[in-house]
């Protein structure tokens, strides 16, 4: 492993952010304009690394590994520039080359370190790979990288990045998601030696037990707790979105009809999958979104601030979704009805199982907003900046009476998502 190098911003990409700061000073305020220009910075400078061959790591902000999804969503609000820097567009080619080669090496893994280090989150976990951070199975770690991929070639026409290697891995993603299609007969297991039930998996490490539906099961979540039930549905949703995506490369980039015609086959089988049995009826017996189902009769009435979410399905799985009975489910999930929104005098908002009760998150605030209306998203933005403790950071989970009690002083991607927020309040 080599040494690596911050990255440094050149002058076109300073001043871009320095403009689309500006824009928000002008819309929300000296001091969210300040605080959107600084975070844009510090997750550049300060979670970004390049090695001497050129290979890039994403750290989180405060854990030394690279995670698939978190690499793509701390890039979210970089990505409206990158016609015109070709530096980000750079950066981004070779964050998803590197996202393509972890998948390439491990595509269970969530997680993985700058190399063979050896760094584990538990060095106990049945994954012993040096390279492997952690190996929780999570649908989303292969839609990300797809998302980011193809915003990359659809916003610059660059297509160097999907090569042999690349090919191969788009393949492994449809094969893998069809046969987690029938995770009953996967050699897939994790187990971690734990009292806490949402860091491992039951029944010898392969899960809690799940019926044919169509779907493609999870270990994980995007919170990276265990599932409840085997099959996410915010999850599913985004992969056939995904899915979509990657049949696009398949056919314009790559002229494989075969791959792209089984992505497509592969996407509607999980749509159906959904509508056959991830919506169930809702408190007021409306059709909603179910979060999790395990095609045995189990589901769980809820949503977690992690996306892929129930709320984030307009941004991360537009095509896809009925918006009908997302509309619904958007009602019960910002309700009591879901047993992780929680209200205070401070924040009221969605939270997860994976932090304390009465925390809410700043991602679902951001995402709240994104797929509100404009008075929601300036309402939204300012409840965050707000409830910073002063720290001038955007933390995992604020408690909802007392922003300075807060998890995690600094999480990349929560800024990265206040930016966003940010961005389009300024643009709307």
């Amino acid at each position: 492993m080599d040494e690596l190098t911050a990255f440094t911003p050149d002058v076109r990409t300073r001043n871009l952010i320095a403009d689309a700061a500006d824009g928000v000073r002008r819309t929300s305020g000296e001091r969210i304009g300040d605080l959107v220009e600084a975070a844009l910075l510090r997750t550049l400078t300060e979670t970004v690394g390049i090695d001497q061959e050129g290979r890039v790591f994403i750290i989180t902000g405060d854990i030394p590994a690279m995670w698939l999804r978190d690499s793509t969503t701390q890039l979210t609000p970089y990505l409206r520039f990158l016609d015109r820097s070709p530096q980000l567009a750079d950066l981004v080619e070779g964050v998803v080359r590197r996202q393509f080669g972890f998948l390439a090496h491990d595509s269970y893994a969530n997680a993985f370190n700058d190399g063979p280090t050896g760094a584990h989150y538990d060095p106990d976990d049945v994954c012993d790979d040096p390279e492997v951070w952690e190996q929780k199975y999570e649908v989303d770690s292969l839609c990300y990288p797809l998302s980011l991929a193809h915003t990359l070639w659809r916003s610059t026409g660059r297509t160097a990045v999907f090569d042999e290697r690349v090919h191969a891995v788009l393949r492994t993603i449809v094969d893998q998601l069809r046969a987690e299609q029938h995770h009953e007969e996967s050699a897939y297991r994790f187990e971690r030696d734990t009292p806490i039930p949402t860091e491992t998996l039951p029944r010898g490490g392969r899960g809690s037990a799940v019926a044919h539906t169509g779907m493609t099961w999870s270990g994980f979540r995007p919170s990276d707790d265990a599932c409840t039930f085997g099959y996410n549905v915010p999850a599913n949703l985004f992969a056939a979105q995904a899915l979509r995506a990657l049949a696009e490369i398949a056919r314009e980039v790559l002229h494989d009809e075969v791959l792209a015609a089984d992505a497509l086959a592969l996407s509607a089988e999980l749509r159906a999958g959904v509508s056959a049995h991830g919506i169930i009826d809702g408190p007021d017996g409306e059709p909603i979104y179910a979060y999790e189902v395990d095609g045995l009769g189990g589901a769980l009435v809820m949503d977690d601030a992690n996306t892929p979410s129930l709320l984030s399905l307009p941004l991360i799985a537009p095509e896809v979704i009925d918006r009908e009975i997302w509309e619904a489910t958007r009602r019960v999930v910002l309700s009591p009805a879901n047993p992780y929104w929680f209200a205070g005098t401070a924040l009221r908002g969605i939270g997860s199982p994976h932090t304390r009760e009465r925390r809410v998150w700043p991602i679902a605030l951001a995402v709240e907003g994104l797929v509100g209306t404009p008075d929601d998203r300036i309402r939204l933005l300012r409840m965050i900046a707000e409830t910073d403790a002063g720290t001038g950071h955007v933390h995992e989970s604020i408690d909802v009476d007392d922003p300075a009690v807060f998890s995690r002083p600094w999480f990349s991607w929560a800024e990265s998502m206040f930016c966003e927020l940010a961005l389009q309040v300024a643009a709307d």
